[in-house]
């Protein structure tokens, strides 16, 4: 189909079966037009541009076996996507990894991470847990449950949403880091928070607003939420490595690629 036919197709059709979900032949035409963070290219520098705030480096895939309490109020944080002792996605990881290898070495684990969870508290875990996680990151299994955790809490339900809005891989990427920093949640510092302030201020493509104002709005409300927690003031991982892209009008995060984040200065060519 053509620009020209695809305007004209989604023209000729109502954009949204009620307030927050367009309607099945809208949707495939939006996602037949949007380029997707799913791709595997794309999913690469999505996990290399995560990477570059939670551990100041590109590769993602040696953060398998990072684990530490960076003070933030969630207890233990690890992982290639920072999961946590104290707000459940640790706790479920290792739950579903469990059911795969049973004699795993961070079964034993299980019923102290149901105690902590909710809290910063280490109870039960010292002092063997983080070098146990490190011993489980040479596993490939425990990898792969890494990974599938990954896609399953995070990378896919925020893709999916930003499908549903509208969003090329710009706007895909945004959700996908701010589900990973805030959770789904729907509190006013949840990614639902986050996404219901910006529909406040501008509407998604999918309800017939402009793509760059409602992904500024998104933006905005992010760096509020993230200056709630003293942890996440540095909204750097924002301000320059999100904006600088929509500024350049890149919605498909096409390389090169240049941001900053946290002092810190990266690129991918």
């Amino acid at each position: 189909m053509t620009v020209l036919g695809l305007g004209l197709a989604l023209a000729a059709i109502p954009l949204v079966a009620h307030a927050d979900a367009p309607t099945a032949s809208a949707r495939n035409l939006l996602e037949a037009a949007v380029s997707g963070l799913d791709d595997p290219a794309k999913k690469d520098i999505a996990m290399r541009l995560v990477s570059s705030a939670e551990n100041s480096t590109l590769d993602w895939e040696a953060q398998y076996d990072y684990i530490e309490d960076i003070g933030d109020g969630r207890g233990y944080t690890a992982g290639i996507v920072g999961f946590c002792s104290g707000t459940g996605d640790m706790l479920g990881l290792i739950e579903r990894y469990t059911e795969r290898e049973a004699g795993n070495l961070l079964a034993v684990y299980l019923p102290a991470l149901r105690e902590v969870d909710g809290t910063d508290s280490h109870e039960g875990l010292d002092p063997g847990f983080t070098r146990d996680w490190v011993r489980s990151a040479s596993v490939e299994a425990f990898r792969r449950m890494q990974r599938d955790e990954r896609d399953r809490v995070y990378f896919d339900p925020a893709v999916r949403i930003a499908k549903d809005d509208g969003l090329r891989t710009l706007g895909q990427f945004a959700y996908y880091d701010a589900y990973v920093m805030h959770g789904e949640g729907d509190d006013d510092a949840s990614f639902g928070g986050i996404r219901r302030a910006a529909r406040a201020k501008a509407q998604p493509p999918a309800r017939g607003g402009d793509e760059v104002a409602y992904l500024s709005a998104f933006l905005d409300a992010r760096v509020r939420a993230m200056k709630r927690e003293e942890a996440h003031s540095d909204t750097s991982r924002v301000d320059t490595a999100q904006r600088v892209f929509l500024r350049e009008g890149n919605m498909d995060l096409d390389p090169p690629l240049d941001w900053q984040v946290y002092g810190d200065s990266f690129h991918i060519g």
